[in-house]
């Protein structure tokens, strides 16, 4: 009689690899924002991609691109992509150029309230990687329906607070948010609603959506509506530092501002 001898490794069997996981396009219409002056690195925020008539924006807030109060000044950003919808490891930075013949690249906007905190960037697609996967709202995901957004609405902010994620997956967060103010109304009289989130340094820019019920053919593949854009928090003046804790409300300003934004301008 031979005697067989097996081996750990032969003894015991492989699990199957698990099935790929298709994640939310939510967490890829919304890349990194890294700011620099030539190769120093300044600061981290969040954005994401808005495309109309074929043309493609990073859309952010505007004081991540210059904030006169605290002289913030880079001269270009870097926003992250992906470079496979499966494997989402692969990524890679891609470089913006902020101002071009000493002109800004961006286009920010005002109205009646004054300055709004936003600011877009036509992105060149064809100087993306041939592989970079990008999941963009368009003008179909504006939530222009104000009575359709009720006071007890669930939303998100996808976004990258003090600049955390993950980093082997290159994804962003979301956070839950409440609305804080009726969603429609200028919240003292400026283009904002508020939200009831914890935030954090790096969430400016993020986008601030709710669940697309019912998607429509041009949401179906990004299925989330695009309420706002985060700014900033929003705290009381006098307020305590010891006594008193921070109010947890924040400035999103409605995202219909995009629509002046991204119009093509007329040929000069």
């Amino acid at each position: 009689m031979t005697k067989t001898t097996r081996t750990a490794s032969q003894a015991v069997a492989k699990a199957p690899a698990p099935a790929p996981v298709q994640v939310d396009p939510l967490f890829l219409a919304a890349p990194q924002v890294s700011t620099f002056v030539g190769t120093h690195p300044l600061t981290n925020a969040s954005g994401f991609f808005f495309e109309r008539d074929e043309r493609l924006y990073l859309v952010t807030s505007r004081h991540v691109l210059i904030d006169e109060a605290t002289d913030h000044r880079p001269d270009r950003i870097e926003i992250g992509l992906h470079m496979d919808a499966v494997n989402l490891t692969v990524a890679t930075g891609f470089s913006v150029p902020l101002y071009v013949d000493g002109l800004a690249v961006w286009r920010q906007g005002e109205d009646s309230g004054g300055e709004i905190d936003v600011a877009v960037i036509e992105l060149d697609r064809s100087a993306f990687p041939a592989q970079a996967v990008v999941r963009a709202f368009t003008p179909a995901h504006l939530q222009t329906a104000f009575n359709a957004v009720p006071a007890d609405t669930s939303l998100m902010v996808v976004g990258f607070p003090l600049g955390f994620h993950d980093v082997v997956h290159h994804l962003p967060v979301l956070r839950h948010a409440a609305i804080a103010s009726p969603f429609g109304i200028r919240f003292q009289a400026q283009g904002f609603f508020l939200t009831d989130a914890r935030t954090h340094r790096g969430t400016s820019g993020a986008a601030v959506v709710m669940r697309e019920p019912q998607p429509t053919p041009q949401t179906a593949a990004l299925p989330w509506k695009l309420l706002g854009v985060h700014s900033s928090r929003m705290d009381m003046g006098n307020r305590d530092l010891v006594l008193d804790e921070s109010l947890g409300l924040n400035c999103a300003w409605y995202a219909d501002i995009l629509l002046t934004l991204t119009e093509t301008a007329p040929a000069e």
